[in-house]
This record gives C-alpha cells, structure tokens and sequence, in this order.
C-alpha cells in the first residue's frame, strides 16, 4: 500500500497545477528533455531509496524480525513524507524526502510478501500474497481519488492542492505502526534464533489451532529438517554466510536467474510506466483538462484494484498461478497491440479529429483499462509470489531482498527512461508502445516455457521444483 499510495499520488501530483508553478515543471528556461528529466528525477526518486532499503531489509529481518522491520520500515517511510510536503518549492529538499520515502518503501517490498508466505497454510499462502499485491491498488485508488478531489475543491494556485493529498501516507503509516503490535512474529524467524516453543505458539495463534494440533506440528517439523542441514547449521548470526549460500549454490543460483528474468520481462512490460505517468498517457487519446484527466486515471485506478481483488479471492490458488498469469499476459498483450496499433495509424495519417479516429481514441482508453485488468491478473501477484516461494528458509530473506533490489533498479529504470522513450527525437509514443507489446509476448513465451505450478504446495515443497 506504501507503494501504490506513492504512486497514485505522485503520478497526479507533478500533473496538479500548483505542484507544476512550484516547481517548474514546464519553465521556458528549461529545454523539452531537461523537463523530461526533471519530471523522471521527481517520480523516480524513490526507487532510488528503494534500491539499498531492499538491501537494508535483509539485514533487518535477519536481526530483528519481520515485525520490527516493518515499524522501522514505516518510520522511515513517514519521516520522508514530512520532508516532502515541507519543501516549500525546494527541489533539493523533494527529492531527499523522497529518496528518505524510497528508504521505507523498498524493505515493504521484502517484509511484506516474506512474512506473509511464512505464515499461510499452503491453500491460501497465494491468496495473502496477492492480498498484499492488490493493496498496492487500494493506495494507487486512494492516491488518483484524493488528487482528483483536490483539484475539483482545492484552487491551484496553492500548494495545499498537493500537500493535503500528499498528507494522507502519514496517516497510513502511523495506522501500520500501531496495528502492527496486533501481529505474531514469524514463526520460521523465531524457529531460525533457537525459540521453538514461540515459533510453536505463535503458529498455533495465526493459525487459530492448539499447538499439539497434527497440522501445526508437521509444519513446524517441516521448518525444522530444513535448518538442520550441515550448510545451515552454522549460519545463525553470520549474514555473510547466508549471502555467499544464496550466490554459491548451484540450485540457488538457478533460482536467482529465473526471478531475475521474471522481473525485467515483468516490469518491461509497460503495466507500471501506465500507472506513473497514467495523466500524461490519456491526453494522447483526447483527454483534455486537469479534472477529467485525474478523474479518468482515478478510474484506472478503481479497475485494477476490482480486478487483483477477484484475482486474490478467485484465481490464484484455485485457477493456479501459470494458468492466471497466461491469461493475464494475453490481455495485455491484446491491449498493447491495439494502441500501437492505433498510434502508429494516427501518426501516419495525421487524422485527429475524424470521428473515426476519436472512436478508436475511446477504444484506446478502454484497452489501457484492459491492461491494468491483465497486470492484476498477472504479474502484479506473481512476481511477489515467486520471489516468496522459491527460496529455501535459510536464504529466503536474502534471496527476496537481492530480487526486490534488482525490481526497483528495473521500476527506476522505467520510470526514468518513459518520460524521454514518448519524445518526438525519440521512439514516441506509438514505439515506446511497440516496445512494451514485444515485452509483453517475450513474457507470454517465458510464462508458458519456464513457470512450473506452486498452488497447493507447503513452502519446502515449492523448493524442489527448482533444485
């Protein structure tokens, strides 16, 4: 949810009048790719910062727990917040605050999904991960919503249309700081610091069973025949033991290819550009106006979240994750075939205004829709899932840092180049699209080839099919 409040609300924000002047986001002195860049700079600063806090995340969960990764993680997260919205036209000082937001926001990424598969009984172990991905749209939701309310009430000539909305992530952030001491530490953390009778006990909570119950017991013992072989058995306290296990064994490093590859064809794929920059992408279709264009992108935003809830509850453990994420892929694949389509037609015949060409415009505006719906689906949930599944135990919190880490580089990557890959002296809009279908069949190829089925299998299981 950190993630997508950030992204629903820096997305509308750098299109919000008042955050434009204070800035100068469109100042004359400034060239169209020096805009560009200042643009990108802002909405990818804190993919910068999620870059060492996924790092930092493995250290931390390795010390002091998921639980306590988590309230530090949300600390870090809030006192970046209050930087930003602090800045006063201060550029320097957005992008600190940001990079500090980026610092919190990139150990969610880690914590989240790993404690999550570390407490889940293997038939909803999907469910909650995709839970966790799909409260990314509820932040994205409330993100577009509250900018869109704020430009419809708020003036634009003050800056208060961009901090109220802004403002919104300290509230989240003290809210997960407090509920969080409603939470059970991770049994297979407290198994790994020698506290058994706890891990015990705090299966037994989350799983609302009595700790002699068959089922807690056979996952506890499960935990343990995984710690107790020679390569682990010296490990506790030594994270440079569990980094060179995760980059030196021969199954460890067939794991880590494979979410790497997972991960460029993922976020290459253009799903998420259409999120950041969702405000500036519909004006290519005709949307014109600050409220209508906020008020659109806010729908977008609705769509996804429906669509990665009905794939939490309905598909992801029953449908299975491959058959869920094919179908998500060939939706995308379907929709980004059809803008490119179109923008390289309308470019061709410079045809604008023709109620033909305003008619596909529409249908272009409904396929960017589409493609949220198959990301839900698809990628949105998986590229968490694998990440959580894969790894043994004794390198799962390395393994989904190292990957997590590789995510922002790609996200920054993305958000960086989009803004430069739609210029005119660039691939334009119609290229930058071609680009993101031939990604999105890549990954139809990958998805179909390479990704066994994990549905319905405990975690140590999950570990087999890539050893």
């Amino acid at each position: 949810m950190s993630r997508g409040l950030d992204e629903g609300l820096i997305s509308t924000t750098v299109a919000q009048n008042s955050f434009i002047g204070e800035f100068d986001l469109k100042a004359d002195y400034l060239t169209s790719s020096e805009r560009a860049n200042r643009l990108s700079n802002i909405t990818s600063m804190v993919h910068i910062g999620s870059i060492p806090g996924a790092l930092f995340a493995f250290v931390l969960c390795e010390k002091i727990g998921l639980l306590w990764s988590m309230r530090q993680l949300c600390l870090l997260w809030l006192a970046g917040v209050i930087i930003v919205i602090t800045s006063a036209g201060n550029l320097g000082q957005l992008y600190a605050g940001r990079f500090v937001m980026g610092l919190g926001i990139g150990q969610a990424g880690v914590v989240a999904p790993t404690y999550l598969a570390e407490i889940a009984p293997a038939h909803v172990r999907g469910m909650l991960v995709s839970m966790f991905a799909m409260s990314e749209y509820v932040g994205i939701m409330i993100g577009y919503f509250s900018a869109w309310g704020a430009s419809l009430h708020i003036p634009n000539t003050t800056a208060r249309q961009w901090i109220i909305p802004q403002s919104i992530q300290v509230i989240v952030a003290g809210l997960l700081i407090l509920s969080s001491f409603l939470c059970e530490e991770s049994p297979r953390f407290l198994g790994k610091t020698g506290h058994w009778d706890k891990a015990n006990l705090a299966l037994g909570n989350l799983w609302g069973l009595p700790v002699d119950n068959p089922e807690v017991v056979m996952e506890i013992q499960g935990m343990q025949t995984q710690l107790s072989t020679d390569y682990t058995s010296s490990m506790r306290g030594s994270w440079f033991k569990t980094v060179k296990e995760l980059l030196t064994v021969r199954d460890n490093q067939r794991r880590i290819l494979f979410v790497i590859s997972s991960q460029v064809l993922a976020q290459w794929s253009g799903a998420n550009s259409l999120t950041t920059y969702a405000p500036e992408l519909f004006s290519l279709f005709g949307i014109g106006g600050q409220p209508e264009k906020l008020f659109v992108t806010a729908v977008f935003g609705a769509v996804k979240f429906i669509a990665s809830l009905l794939c939490a509850v309905f598909l992801i453990d029953h449908f299975g994750r491959k058959r869920s994420l094919l179908s998500g892929i060939a939706l995308q694949q379907v929709s980004m075939l059809y803008i490119a389509i179109f923008l390289t037609v309308r470019s061709a015949l410079s045809a604008d205004e023709s109620e033909s060409m305003k008619r596909a415009a529409i249908a272009s505006i409904v396929f960017i829709y589409i493609v949220g719906i198959g990301w839900a689906m698809g990628w949105n949930s998986i590229q968490y899932l694998i990440n959580a599944e894969i790894f043994p135990l004794q390198v799962r919190s390395a393994g989904s840092s190292l990957l997590m880490t590789f995510h922002y580089v790609n996200r920054y990557g993305l958000s960086k180049a989009v803004p430069s890959m739609l210029l005119e002296n660039a691939l334009q809009p119609k290229g930058t699209f071609w680009f993101f279908s031939a990604m999105t069949f890549f990954g139809l190829l990958w998805t179909g080839l390479l990704l066994p089925e994990t549905a319905g299998q405990t975690l140590e299981e999950t570990n087999t099919l890539f050893s």
